[in-house]
């Protein structure tokens, strides 16, 4: 059986697809990704996955650039002719499935978060809503993330008759084990995301000045890339007033959650299933994020962590000292309920057995030409 997956770059395929991959592999199924070429394209050639090269320009809005990658991916499933397709990210899933319905190729669908122009309601909502009800609408089978993404498809009619919640993209508990908690005379606190306003990036800054001010012990961590000059600016200057610490994209997360006390999530993004959250509770850390999809699922407030509003630095301060206000101990009990959480609900090999289940099905009832 040959499987394609269709995502937007060979970082995401690898870091949140590889137990898919590594499973059908196992099965003895040809496997290839169709995506731009980034980070980890060596490494899932050196599991045998073929990689396909293809920009998607995510965030680009062009019709005519967009009608260029329906063709492109027609072309793709034409050259290859794959007896199933997986499909993640808007993109993907859009002209992806669109091509696939074409040809009546059985095809699986992962909304990975509804994105902002989904989202958020005005002219574009309406046309990107009508253009993913096409993408999706002859799917075997769609995955949600979370269930406000599944009701949000269920209320505008656009998901088909057969879905499926996961648990997110669920995170593999033996590659982000758990970490012994540090215990020194620093507490630091960890943001990691790209440098973009809708990840809480102005909160996370704003709540440093304040919490670094009253408690000089803290340090406030930032990992990941900015393509944003004026941040950029911001980051340089907070860094030479000790406020923060920029480390920039790093190829592992994993040596800075070993340092870290917490993770600071002030997110907003309409994202499916945060797997910053999910990679940190797996490593023992306690979290802090915001009450919404794809947050609010993974942390339990008081318990293994604190929620705060979105868009608010004066609650998420006000978290930051209550967490700075527990004693050593408490903070790393919050740490070992965020493990057990996600042991019991977010283990990895819960998305596998789903996809294996649910492409067999889809291989099952395609129909016969």
């Amino acid at each position: 059986m040959k499987i394609l997956l269709l995502a937007n770059d060979s970082t995401y395929v690898y870091n949140l697809r590889r137990e898919v991959i590594e499973a059908m592999l196992a099965r003895g199924w040809q496997v290839a990704a169709v995506c731009e070429v980034k980070q980890h394209a060596d490494d899932l050639a050196q599991l045998g996955c073929r990689v396909l090269p293809l920009a998607v320009a995510r965030h680009g809005k062009n019709p005519l650039q967009d009608l260029a990658l329906w063709r492109a991916y027609g072309a793709v499933l034409d050259a290859e002719t794959p007896d199933v397709v997986l499909t993640y990210n808007i993109k993907p899933n859009v002209y992806g499935g669109m091509a696939c319905a074409r040809r009546g190729i059985p095809y699986l669908v992962n909304v990975c978060g509804l994105g902002t122009p989904v989202e958020t309601p005005g002219p574009l909502q309406v046309l990107t809503v009508a253009l993913y009800k096409r993408g999706v609408k002859k799917a075997a089978c769609v995955f949600f993330q979370n269930r406000e993404n599944e009701a949000f498809f269920n209320a505008r009619r656009m998901a088909p008759g057969h879905h499926h919640l996961l648990p997110g993209s669920g995170v593999n508990t033996r590659r982000f084990a758990l970490l012994p908690y540090p215990q020194g005379e620093t507490v630091d606190f960890l943001f990691i995301s790209r440098v973009m306003q809708e990840k809480g990036i102005d909160q996370y800054l704003e709540a440093a000045r304040r919490v670094h001010a009253r408690h000089p012990e803290t340090v406030f961590h930032i990992v990941g890339g900015c393509d944003d000059e004026r941040y950029r600016g911001i980051l340089r200057e907070l860094e030479a007033a000790g406020v923060v610490r920029w480390h920039g994209q790093q190829p592992s997360v994993l040596p800075f959650q070993k340092i870290s006390a917490c993770t600071v999530h002030p997110t907003y993004y309409p994202e499916g299933m945060s797997n910053v959250l999910l990679e940190s509770a797996a490593c023992g850390r306690p979290i802090i994020t915001t009450d919404r999809s794809g947050c609010r699922e993974i942390v339990e407030d008081g318990v293994n962590g604190f929620v705060c509003r979105q868009k608010d630095s004066d609650d998420l301060t006000a978290q930051l000292e209550k967490f700075l206000a527990l004693p050593w101990e408490c903070r790393r009990d919050m740490g070992l309920a965020a493990r057990r959480k996600v042991e019991n609900e977010f283990d990895r090999q819960i998305v596998v057995d789903a996809y294996l289940q649910e492409i067999e099905a889809a291989v099952r009832n395609r129909p016969q030409a």
